[in-house]
């Protein structure tokens, strides 16, 4: 069995190494031969401490991953989130890989949005409004810098302090961040990306302007919500898997009858993606396990080539 410690895949992972991985997940993930369990939400004894199960199968790779959000870890200065992954063996049904993934999870949310703003958002977009200042917002934003030039990165928090720490370390790495309000990141930006738990809208729609693309990272459950309802009423509707996005993603706030697609299916070609300048994109991730699978292997190799 192979074992790869979050110290490891730590010093693995990059934004480099998930993009291509996730890429793969996503387009594996809608082959009808793919399968993506239901997902298991519990929590700890503490129930502020909550943790997910996601699991899925394809042609090459069985497994899950379990997910963990302590947010009681801030007094003891430890990350709120980690996550390990555990691939079976496909021909013994044992367990053939345990990978540790705390850090190795957020280059995996990341490279989802990147993936899909790559595909949605205008080449033109230089503008990024970024709701949250928690453990995920500053990898999305390097992760969307790989694949748009951006001019101005316009940081949305609740805390000034975490706001401008944020900003601080974007602008260490080279970005041009700024702290901003809702009303004025919505309105100045080409790209809205909201990395937050959210459990109700961050802005309302009037506020999103016309060919603008939305990435939403945060909406992982049951009772979660970042984006207005009348948003994703004249925007057009991408996800992950449509049928996780109806149940635990941001899509469960879309009305019945709206066509939800699989970025998938855009990027193989059998899905148009954005088809005017002028046309709001919404992109739900939800976080499928495929990804988890697909990343845990790329590190594999990476650890150990073949």
């Amino acid at each position: 069995m192979i074992l790869i410690t979050e110290e490891q895949s730590a010093a693995i992972a990059s934004h480099k190494l998930a993009y291509p991985a996730v890429r793969a997940a996503l387009i594996a993930a809608c082959d009808p031969g793919a399968a993506s369990f239901p997902v298991v939400l519990g929590h700890a004894s503490d129930p502020r401490n909550r943790f997910t199960i996601k699991s899925a199968a394809d042609a090459s790779f069985t497994g899950l991953k379990v997910g963990s959000y302590f947010p009681t870890n801030d007094a003891v200065s430890l990350p709120r989130h980690n996550s390990i992954i555990l691939l079976f063996d496909q021909e013994r049904g044992r367990i053939g890989a345990i990978v540790e993934g705390g850090k190795l999870n957020a280059y995996r949310t990341a490279a989802a949005d990147a993936v899909a703003t790559d595909s949605l958002a205008r080449q033109d977009a230089r503008v990024l409004a970024l709701f949250g200042t928690g453990h995920q917002a500053e990898y999305e934003a390097q992760a969307i810098a790989r694949v748009r030039r951006l001019d101005r990165v316009l940081v949305v928090g609740r805390s000034p302090d975490r706001s401008e720490a944020l900003v601080a370390r974007l602008r260490a790495q080279g970005l041009a961040a700024e702290a901003s309000g809702a009303e004025d990141a919505c309105r100045a930006a080409d790209i809205i990306v909201t990395a937050t738990t959210a459990t109700t809208p961050l802005f309302p729609e009037e506020w999103v302007r016309p060919g603008t693309h939305v990435s939403s990272m945060g909406s992982d459950a049951t009772g979660k919500q970042e984006l207005p309802p009348g948003l994703l009423s004249r925007a057009r509707l991408f996800c992950d898997l449509p049928e996780q996005s109806r149940r635990i993603g941001e899509f469960q706030h879309a009305a019945p009858e709206a066509d939800l697609k699989a970025i998938g299916r855009v990027l193989t070609g059998d899905e148009p993606g954005r088809r005017s300048a002028q046309e709001i994109t919404v992109f739900d991730s939800s976080g499928l396990s495929l990804q988890d699978l697909y990343m845990a292997q790329a590190v594999i190799n990476a650890h150990r080539p073949t």
